[in-house]
């Protein structure tokens, strides 16, 4: 596929959290009173509430985002394998026998004992899922390879791979590499040395998902793209770091901002957090980017942050496969995810190792 308008198309928003950036039934709006795009045009933008009047230039033209000089190739569609299997005997999410994007459902992800007992268990299992993954981050790996061997390791310990049929995503895990924000399909591209992959694994186990994601190293990556995973990381934490009873969501939003902001990147706004649980997207949704959103944590609650930084413009385009979401200049992209529980204390991580 040619790089240009003539290969991208309007980023239609299709999935939810990072899996999309809409309120599909906490609103009960249609998709294009939510998102602004036109026939023929690559942009998308966010219809924000009335209450932003006086944010909208500076959330979404507050950056020059025409300085980036891009050296690397731009990305291209390789070839996608056939989907795997799942063994009958594996409980599938409602979403798969339907076929439909769910959307988000209505009202927060809050758990009793033994559902907080099983968050643990399916975040833990998408955080070794994702820890193993990484180990086979290095160059000629292909992607493709990365989603054998994470559908292979989630199978084998009973699990669902959740992405896997969600609105028709046709793998089991997202591979994005460089400028790809989030939702790169793995396929036959081999990694190259200096690149970055962001590797965004769920599980669904005994009936509870696990959302994870990090951006991995593929040899020897330049200082400026150090950089920006690792700010990226830190916009994560730092989020965390604020989380408890009580706090305003908005507050995340904030946090990560101004840290993006410090460094001089881009916070991407279509894409968002959610909450996770029972089901893939659920209230809250998430903004990673200065808002006045209302709500505030509650305990036992359990939701995904998901930061994704630009190096250039945090504008996104999609590519034909209706999933693939790049950066508009071409530049480098990271992200980082966790899925956290609320608790008396502040927030515990579930998906990690």
């Amino acid at each position: 596929m040619v790089t240009g308008a003539s290969a991208m198309r309007a980023v239609q928003p299709t999935i939810l959290s990072s899996f999309v950036g809409n309120r599909l039934l906490q609103s009960a709006h249609p998709l294009h009173q939510l998102f602004g795009f036109h026939p023929g045009s690559k942009h998308v933008s966010m219809q924000l509430p009335r209450k932003f009047s006086g944010l909208t230039n500076l959330l979404f033209n507050g950056r020059n985002v025409d300085t980036v000089v891009n050296k690397r190739k731009r990305l291209r569609p390789g070839k996608i394998s056939p989907q795997r299997p799942v063994p009958g005997h594996i409980p599938r999410p409602p979403y798969v026998k339907s076929k439909k994007s769910p959307g988000i459902a209505s009202g927060p992800e809050v758990h009793d004992e033994k559902g907080i007992e099983c968050m643990r268990a399916s975040g833990r299992l998408a955080a070794q899922v994702l820890e193993y993954a990484g180990t086979l981050v290095k160059p000629g790996t292909k992607t493709d390879e990365i989603d054998q061997a994470v559908h292979q390791m989630i199978i084998d310990n009973g699990a669902y791979p959740s992405p896997l049929g969600y609105g028709g995503f046709p793998k089991s895990v997202c591979t994005s590499v460089n400028e790809c924000i989030c939702h790169g399909i793995p396929d036959s591209r081999a990694l190259e040395d200096g690149d970055i992959v962001n590797i965004d694994v769920t599980v669904y186990l005994n009936g509870y998902h696990g959302d994870t994601s990090t951006t991995f190293f593929c040899g020897d990556v330049d200082n400026e793209a150090r950089k920006l995973v690792q700010v990226t990381k830190e916009c994560l934490d730092k989020a965390i770091s604020i989380c408890a009873p009580g706090v305003e969501y908005k507050k995340i939003g904030k946090t990560i901002q101004d840290h993006a902001d410090k460094n001089r990147y881009g916070v991407v706004r279509q894409f968002v957090g959610h909450g996770v649980g029972r089901v893939f997207h659920a209230d809250p949704v998430i903004l990673h980017f200065r808002n006045n959103d209302s709500g505030r944590m509650l305990l036992n609650q359990t939701f995904t942050i998901e930061p994704m930084l630009t190096m250039g413009s945090y504008n996104a385009v999609m590519w034909d496969d209706n999933w693939t979401v790049v950066t508009e200049d071409g530049s480098l992209s990271a992200q980082f995810e966790h899925t956290i529980l609320i608790t008396e204390d502040g927030a515990e991580i579930l998906t990690q190792c």
